[in-house]
């Protein structure tokens, strides 16, 4: 009993086999087909490659929402170098909410050499490079935020010769943290002091000749500092032509969570607009020499999440590939074919001509060609 109801069970299972079994007698084979099949592995082979270098490669997810974080702290990452000696400048920033934050909360003035060495030059030279090119290719940023914590690290290199020349250059290093407010971060003549209408600094002992605000940006960047980003200043040099010289930066922050395999941070993307200008009270150009880096913080958030393509969609593409690539050869095989045999056919109907037809007595015609023909001399 159990058998018959098996044997029902499997004959009841094959009714429904979508892919019937042909017996070889009935195949017939082709050197044509054989060819499109050949066609066709190969494509499939190469397509199957190019898909699966597709499903290990990762994008960029860009998603936008209100920044609702109004009470931490804004971090400012600083590394930069005035011609000018250490005790002649002074950094600090003003809020809008009248806030001062002085230099010596978490800044390091240290003399420097503003020239650089050959091997520091080159740095910069290859760091300028690629801010010009992003400027131009803006999906290399997508590459940058990938390879973060696993690229070289963008800071200055030492300097590899013992130079003897002694200090004309002050590098100012560090971080701040500030209010989330627009603010002025700025370096100057003179120390700042606090003052009850703002603050102020003490330019009034530096000799006026000794004004020198050429500046290289080696790092200025804002949030949690992570190494292998590269931020629109760095590397900047800008040459004062004066001494009473004024270096204006015009920047707004997007407030940025970065999500990718390596890492996950609160960083900052900024854009920046530049103007420098010659402070002459005469010809109504007022102002004071200086560096002055005005910044604002836009009030959207942006979320950069790196995504992977799923494994279920990677295998229901590859089965469309497969399945595609078999049912359009063998359409097109059909079609070939189909054409061919049309031509060779109408080839052959023409090598055929009509043959004459014979009369008969009675009136009828033959049109059969005789065997046979009698010769009578």
């Amino acid at each position: 009993m159990r058998r018959l109801n098996r044997r029902k069970t499997l004959s009841l299972v094959k009714e429904f086999d979508a892919f019937p079994k042909v017996p070889e007698s009935y195949v017939e084979t082709s050197a044509s087909g054989g060819t499109v099949s050949l066609i066709a592995f190969t494509t499939m082979a190469l397509l199957t490659i190019m898909e699966f270098s597709v499903y290990q490669d990762t994008w960029m997810k860009y998603e936008y929402e209100v920044d609702k974080d109004f009470s931490s702290k804004l971090r400012i990452n600083i590394d930069i170098t005035v011609a000018m000696k250490c005790q002649y400048v002074g950094a600090d920033v003003l809020d809008l909410a009248e806030t001062m934050v002085a230099s010596a909360d978490g800044l390091v003035y240290e003399p420097a050499i503003f020239d650089l060495s050959p091997q520091q030059r080159e740095w910069q030279r290859m760091l300028q490079l690629i801010q010009s090119r992003l400027q131009e290719e803006h999906s290399l940023q997508d590459v940058i935020f990938k390879s973060a914590f696993k690229s070289a690290s963008t800071a200055l290199p030492p300097r590899e010769d013992d130079s003897s020349q002694p200090p004309d250059a002050c590098r100012i290093r560090g971080h701040l943290y500030v209010n989330k407010v627009a603010g002025n971060f700025h370096i100057t003549v003179g120390k700042a002091i606090p003052h009850p209408r703002g603050h102020a600094h003490l330019a009034a002992l530096v000799n006026h000749d000794s004004y020198n605000f050429s500046h290289r940006i080696d790092h200025l960047s804002f949030g949690e500092l992570v190494p292998g980003i590269i931020n629109p200043l760095d590397g900047t040099e800008k040459i004062a032509l004066d001494h009473n010289q004024m270096f204006q930066y015009f920047i707004t922050i997007v407030p940025t969570k970065l999500h990718t395999y390596k890492i996950s941070a609160d960083t900052h993307q900024f854009a920046v607009t530049e103007r420098e200008r010659v402070i002459n009270h005469a010809a109504g150009s007022h102002g004071v020499s200086g560096i002055f880096m005005k910044y604002d913080l836009s009030s959207l958030m942006v979320t950069v999440t790196e995504e992977h393509m799923p494994f279920w969609q990677f295998f229901v593409r590859l089965c469309g590939i497969v399945g595609g690539i078999f049912s359009t050869t063998g359409m097109l095989h059909g079609i070939g074919k189909f054409i061919v045999e049309i031509i060779y056919c109408r080839f052959r109907l023409g090598a055929y001509k009509p043959v004459s037809s014979v009369p008969f007595e009675d009136g009828h015609t033959d049109n059969h060609v005789p065997l046979l023909e009698n010769n009578t001399h």
